[in-house]
């Protein structure tokens, strides 16, 4: 049989045509314009940029406010001060980026936007947008730690700071979510109501340890392993087909055959970030390439094809994503050999 035509990797996402799902995340990378010159030149089809986190920007007002608007220093103690040669904030060097990136790049830009509060995002939505942003990524996260504070009253937050930024911003917003929401179909239908345009699944947080010999509390580094794609593309499968949401799949994808799944779950795009930070552009070149002769080898003439063909919604067995799958992987197990209870 003579061999297949290369497979046909287009997708949309967030109403952009990408020319492959494959989409790097949101790391320091993006920082410099050299690594996301590499990405693209291995196959990236778009580039989530770095956060930019609610904090910086409030501190960097408080700085201005400070220092350069109302010093209240002393005469004497003033004159000590270094000269105003022009700050920048850390929102003027994240527009810069921006712009440097849509100059540079043929692949679109999705800015990133980190925080919890309704002040400011409308502006800072807007900015983004005037920067040449063609998508903006919230990634609104919230540690509710407040015994007072409902599930209810925590999502509303967060459909009532999408909200803001629809109504002024014309460019797509999606909202990167952590999977810890109890009802999580219910709220991201009430994401696309709230004018979303799309979830990504899931947001990995880094989590604060005990050092137990300075028995101090500290802040590690924890990249993903495969493993912790199983959580999203489960519900990437069950999401896929019961809403118009673009769905991203984030978290655990460090080669072809994790990003096949979520494809095949139904995810539009697959995010990368810990296999590009361990192993570079290549990574993303050896994924592509990996996806590329899976299809080719079955047959599968497009990514259009192949995505959502294991969703819930399309299998003989629909309860292989529901409780059942966990009832039958307990029975299934057993003891490793050598083992003795």
């Amino acid at each position: 049989m003579a061999e297949l035509d290369t497979p046909d990797l287009r997708t949309t996402y967030l109403g952009l045509a990408l020319k492959n799902p494959l989409v790097p995340s949101s790391t320091p990378l993006s920082r410099s314009l050299d690594p996301v010159l590499h990405l693209e030149d291995a196959g990236a089809a778009a580039i989530v940029m770095h956060s930019l986190f609610e904090e910086d920007v409030i501190n960097d007002e408080r700085m201005m406010d400070r220092f350069l608007i109302h010093p209240d220093t002393f005469g004497e103690a003033a004159g000590h001060l270094p000269a105003d040669t022009g700050y920048q904030s850390k929102l003027d060097t994240y527009l810069e980026q921006i712009e440097c990136l849509k100059a540079r790049l043929s692949i679109p830009v999705i800015a990133s936007l980190n925080g919890s509060s309704l002040s400011g995002w409308v502006e800072l939505g807007r900015e983004m947008e005037a920067a040449g942003a063609d998508a903006l990524e919230l990634n609104a996260w919230y540690m509710a730690s407040d015994p007072a504070l409902t599930g209810t009253a925590l999502e509303e937050r967060y459909l009532a700071l999408l909200r803001e930024l629809t109504a002024v911003v014309k460019i797509p917003v999606t909202m990167k979510l952590s999977p810890f929401f109890s009802a999580l179909p219910n709220f991201v239908a009430r994401i696309e109501a709230a004018g979303g345009a799309g979830v990504s699944l899931f947001n990995r947080f880094f989590q604060p340890d005990i050092d137990l010999d300075t028995l101090s509390v500290v802040d590690r580094v924890q990249l993903s392993s495969p493993a912790d794609g199983l959580l999203t593309m489960r519900w990437i499968a069950l999401l896929h087909g019961h809403t118009s949401l673009s769905l991203a799949a984030t978290g655990g994808v460090h080669g072809a055959e994790d990003a096949l799944k979520m494809l095949l779950a139904g995810a539009d795009v697959v995010h990368m970030a810990s296999a590009l930070l361990k192993n570079g552009p290549q990574a993303l070149t050896e994924t592509l390439a990996g996806m590329t002769r899976w299809m080719r080898e079955r047959e599968y003439e497009s990514v259009a094809q192949l995505k959502g063909s294991m969703s819930q919604r399309r299998l003989a067995d629909p309860s292989a994503f529901a409780r059942a799958a966990y009832l039958n992987a307990i029975d299934s197990f057993s003891p490793p050999p050598g083992v003795r209870y």
